[in-house]
């Protein structure tokens, strides 16, 4: 993406704005009397109309204009907020993005059905209202892409609404049109609540010696006759009445000739350099001051905190200079180690220094707040409760919990199918819970937590739970497991994550084709992660993704197995202890350490990856941990603490699951990176396969 594109920017910044837009809805949906959260969509709404026609997106704005008229009648009290509304303009903002990312397709029929169904939701509500509203309410639905119309109709005049005469004087800072603010499109919108008359005041442009082509310096004063009252005024200036000078008065007859100038207009940082977000927002409508009869004191703008949009790409890219200058310092350490000269000593351990630093700002600016991800599915859980016609309460816990973007990016879609299934299997109807003695409303809980060097998020439900014998019987059915097969409990749970298995009794919308949780699976291992299963007969069940904090560069334990040298991910190592060649002797055949009165297994590496050496005097037990599980690895040596850069396999060797990656040492040769879960799983296989035996 270019950097100075506009559509590019103007893109990035919709997109935050649907977002603003759907979690508005949501938060309207659960307080549907919210004034707040109804200002707060009419705004995104707005915004988004007006930015959409300044950048060319002219159908996006032509579309968004008749949600902003339906949430304009709510706001004025001519209709209420209904659910109804609320997941008619949800569908309709799911177009918008459409509108968006391709504002070029043909999308005649999808509109027509989306404005049907908006007019039908704004209708409804006004008819609650009364019939003397409900005219005011009306919602066209037009042909699609049709253009917007400039407002919506105003109600018929009486006795209260007679025709007023205002007097409106205001002077927005000088850096407005650098930030995007068009003044014309106020005057519009002014012109449109009534007849005026516009005088302006150019006492404050300077010599043209000294004129700032970018700064704004007239000021304005508008004599409106209109039937509207001073709040539609006021919303007029809803977005920029922070940063300018408004005043509102209303008067009786008044010559416009007589009056006085406007007041002079708020000193700004012309030199502040406009964000995307200020340069993305149209001049549009909004949020003013409280009445006033006297002159607004100057309001100084508020100062934002700067920030500065950067491309992902040039983050991955930045990443990956970062993990090659780890391996060159990685280097230039081993060879000052092995020579005599103080002053390279010296050198290498200053840049050493700078590596970690850099290396570990590198770290902080990829790590996001899992609360980004988990945002998401509030929209999810709200379609799903009509999917369904169940009653779900989504709850999050650990949202502060920070995680690597690309690894988020990646965990969206296997969660949202943990989410789909806990609706759609576990949940029970409103009926069925009543009657197992449960509230109506079931609840599905998205948690995280950080434990050592990755991160545990777990999806759990409060439904009937996974039935154990059905998942058996439909595994035997489906040829993955022959009959009469000895399977554990653990063993049986996880079958739900094999290629096209479902226990569904029919395929619905949710589930039934057996796809969906076999994604899930290959997901996670793909992000060196691994899935644990738990379930509660009637109670419930939870799904936990133990997931790495990052996929680039680790703390790593150097060792010795054999010839050979492999990193252990530090952060899964607990201890290290000694043993000897009696110790190993005596453990033949139970493979367990005593540690502190509790036994520990451990897996000899050297068996495993078969050295063909003798193994060391002096070995060593390398404990690890994933969860609640330990296991003791023993190595022929540690050789000590490594700063790890993350390389995949090739895919000749990518089916190879001991193995998580690669690194490169700073001799020049390749380490392989151990896969501790998967290390974990082999020994819990082979202790099944002896409990088996016996």
């Amino acid at each position: 993406m270019s950097a100075l594109d506009p559509v590019e920017i103007f893109r990035v910044e919709a997109a935050e704005l649907l977002e603003q837009i759907e979690q508005g809805l949501l938060d309207l949906d659960q307080r549907l009397d919210d004034r707040e959260q109804i200002d707060s969509v009419f705004r995104g709404l707005h915004t988004l109309k007006g930015s959409g026609a300044m950048f060319g997106f002219d159908a996006l704005a032509a579309f968004t204009h008749h949600c902003e008229t339906a949430f304009d009648q709510v706001r004025k009290g001519h209709a209420p907020a209904t659910r109804e509304l609320v997941a008619a303009v949800l569908a309709a903002r799911d177009h918008m993005r459409a509108l968006v990312e391709d504002p070029s397709g043909d999308y005649a029929g999808q509109e027509t059905a989306l404005l049907s169904q908006l007019h039908a939701a704004i209708q409804v509500g006004a008819i609650q209202v009364g019939a003397t509203q409900a005219g005011a309410t009306r919602v066209d639905a037009p042909q699609a892409g049709a253009k917007p119309q400039a407002t919506p109709e105003p109600p018929p005049a009486t006795a209260d609404t007679a025709a007023r005469q205002w007097r409106i004087r205001f002077a927005l800072p000088p850096n407005a049109m650098v930030n995007g603010v068009n003044p014309l499109a106020y005057l519009d919108e002014l012109r449109e609540l009534g007849a005026c008359e516009v005088s302006i005041d150019d006492s404050a442009v300077p010599p043209l010696d000294q004129l700032d082509p970018t700064a704004l310096h007239l000021q304005w004063t508008v004599r409106l006759e209109t039937e509207h009252g001073r709040s539609e005024i006021e919303d007029v200036f809803l977005f920029v009445v922070d940063d300018m000078v408004l005043e509102i008065d209303e008067m009786g007859a008044w010559p416009l000739e007589a009056l006085s100038p406007a007041p002079a207009p708020v000193e700004s940082k012309a030199e502040a350099p406009a964000t995307p977000q200020q340069a993305a927002a149209q001049p549009t409508s909004p949020k003013t001051a409280a009445p006033q009869a006297a002159a607004t004191p100057p309001k100084t703008a508020r100062r934002s905190v700067e920030s500065v949009r950067v491309p992902a790409d040039r983050l991955d890219e930045l990443m990956d200079r970062v993990g090659e200058l780890v391996i060159a310092q990685s280097r230039l350490s081993q060879i000052a180690a092995a020579g005599l000269n103080e002053e390279l000593r010296a050198v290498s351990e200053e840049i050493e220094n700078l590596s970690n630093e850099l290396r570990g700002t590198m770290m902080v600016l990829r790590m996001v707040p899992v609360g980004t991800l988990f945002e998401r599915f509030r929209r999810l859980a709200h379609d799903l409760q009509r999917e369904t016609g169940k009653q779900i309460e989504l709850v999050t816990e650990g949202e502060s919990t920070e995680m690597d973007k690309t690894v988020i990016e990646r965990l969206a879609d296997p969660l949202v199918h943990i989410i789909r299934n806990s609706a759609d299997h576990g949940l029970e109807t409103p009926e069925e819970r009543q009657a197992a003695g449960k509230p109506p409303a079931g609840r599905i809980t998205l948690a995280a937590r950080q434990s050592g060097g990755e991160v545990i998020i777990s999806v759990s439900d409060d439904g009937r739970g996974i039935d154990c014998a059905r998942v058996r019987a439909k595994a035997e059915a489906n040829g993955l497991v022959a009959p009469g097969q000895v399977l554990s409990e653990k063993e049986a749970l996880h079958m739900i994550f094999q290629p096209g298995f479902s226990t569904a009794a029919k395929v619905t919308n949710l589930s039934g084709r057996g796809v969906g949780m076999d994604v899930v699976k290959k997901t996670i291992e793909s992000l060196r992660g691994a899935i644990d299963v738990e379930s509660w007969p009637g109670e419930g069940s939870e799904i936990g993704l133990r997931i790495p904090l990052t996929l680039a560069i680790i703390d790593g334990l150097l060792v010795r197995v054999g010839g050979a040298r492999y990193v252990i991910p530090l952060a899964a190592v607990e201890e290290c202890l000694e043993l000897s060649l009696e110790d190993d002797a005596k453990s033949r055949g139970r493979s367990l350490l005593s540690l502190r009165g509790s036994l520990v297994p451990f897996l000899r590496l050297r068996e495993i990856f078969q050295t063909g050496s003798p193994p060391d005097p002096h070995q060593k037990v390398v404990v690890v941990a994933t969860g609640a599980e330990r296991v003791g690895l023993v190595v022929d040596q540690i050789i000590g603490d490594h700063q790890t850069v993350i390389k995949s396999m090739s895919k000749l060797h990518e089916d190879v699951e001991t193995f998580s990656g690669a690194t490169i040492l700073g001799d020049g040769s390749v380490a392989l990176i151990l896969d501790i879960v998967n290390l974990v799983a082999v020994r819990q296989d082979q202790e099944a396969q002896m409990r088996a035996i016996a």
